[in-house]
């Protein structure tokens, strides 16, 4: 499937204890065809009242917190499956309420972000979240970053031009700063309108993808805190859009997109036999 260009794979062992090792997990995406950014497993609930447990594997066999983009496909094989216009699913981040707009249109309920440095989590403290320092030798300074965890840490950079920055280059470098001892996505903004925001993203243990949810959740919260947007603003990447709002009510971050489904197929045993010799 995707979501909003975003490669996801379901992968639906319910019914069983089996989950991928991340040796598994990296073999899967090294098949032909098989190339995903996040892998999401669904394992029999945890919590009553949730339909699966889902775990996010990152294509280098890491796991991740969070996936947006990822919980909306999740959504619409189980809507599909059972029927339900609303449901809920739980993560490793937390439970995410999950509703049904449309054919291929979900609304997720990402939750809180988390703003404080040790909850991100940061090295060491910073004065402020907002606006924070990440050099490094041999890069373009960028200016200050904003840094929010939504599931995934997460370090948005203000840009006049989003195109002109060499993501494959920069994103690798500074996924891996000393300041965020979990590696951290790395972002580049710019606002085009009060309600209207261009995005590219260097995933954590991914690489450069088409869309990431969670990065565009974080960069809304950024952007509000910042006054740079309101509380609710259109993020336009390069996979496609997602509307994001960061609720006053009860300070929970909701993702609006689009979902696509592509094929469905069997994972061959092959896949994980050890390589001859």
């Amino acid at each position: 499937m995707n979501g909003a260009g975003n490669k996801i794979l379901v992968l639906d062992l319910r019914g069983t204890a089996t989950l991928p090792t991340a040796a598994e997990a990296r073999a899967i995406h090294r098949a032909p065809g098989l190339d995903y950014d996040q892998l999401m497993v669904l394992s029999d609930p945890v919590r009553p009242a949730t339909e699966a447990f889902v775990r996010i594997y990152n294509n280098d066999g890491g796991e991740a917190g969070a996936c947006g983009n990822g919980a909306r496909c999740v959504a619409d094989r189980l809507a599909r499956a059972s029927g339900e216009r609303a449901f809920a699913i739980e993560t490793r981040a937390g439970v995410i309420s999950c509703e049904r707009l449309g054919e291929w249109t979900y609304r997720v309920d990402m939750g809180p972000p988390r703003l404080a440095w040790i909850e991100i989590p940061l090295a060491k403290p910073v004065y402020d979240e907002r606006r924070v320092a990440l050099t490094l030798p041999g890069l373009p300074d960028y200016g200050e970053a904003s840094v929010v965890n939504m599931g995934n840490p997460h370090a948005i950079f203000w840009v006049d031009d989003v195109a002109a920055i060499p993501l494959e280059t920069v994103g690798p470098q500074l996924e891996t700063h000393p300041l965020f001892p979990e590696k951290t996505n790395v972002s580049f903004a710019q606002i085009l309108a009060p309600d209207l925001i261009a995005l590219r993203v260097w995933e954590r243990g991914v690489g450069a993808t088409l869309a990431c949810g969670s990065a565009a959740c974080a960069t809304l919260v950024a952007a509000a805190r910042l006054g740079l947007t309101g509380r609710a603003a259109r993020v336009r990447l390069p996979g496609g859009e997602l509307t994001i709002e960061w609720r006053e009510s009860d300070d929970h971050v909701v993702m609006t997109g689009p979902v696509e489904f592509e094929r469905e197929i069997a994972l061959e045993a092959s896949l994980f036999a050890p390589p001859p010799g």
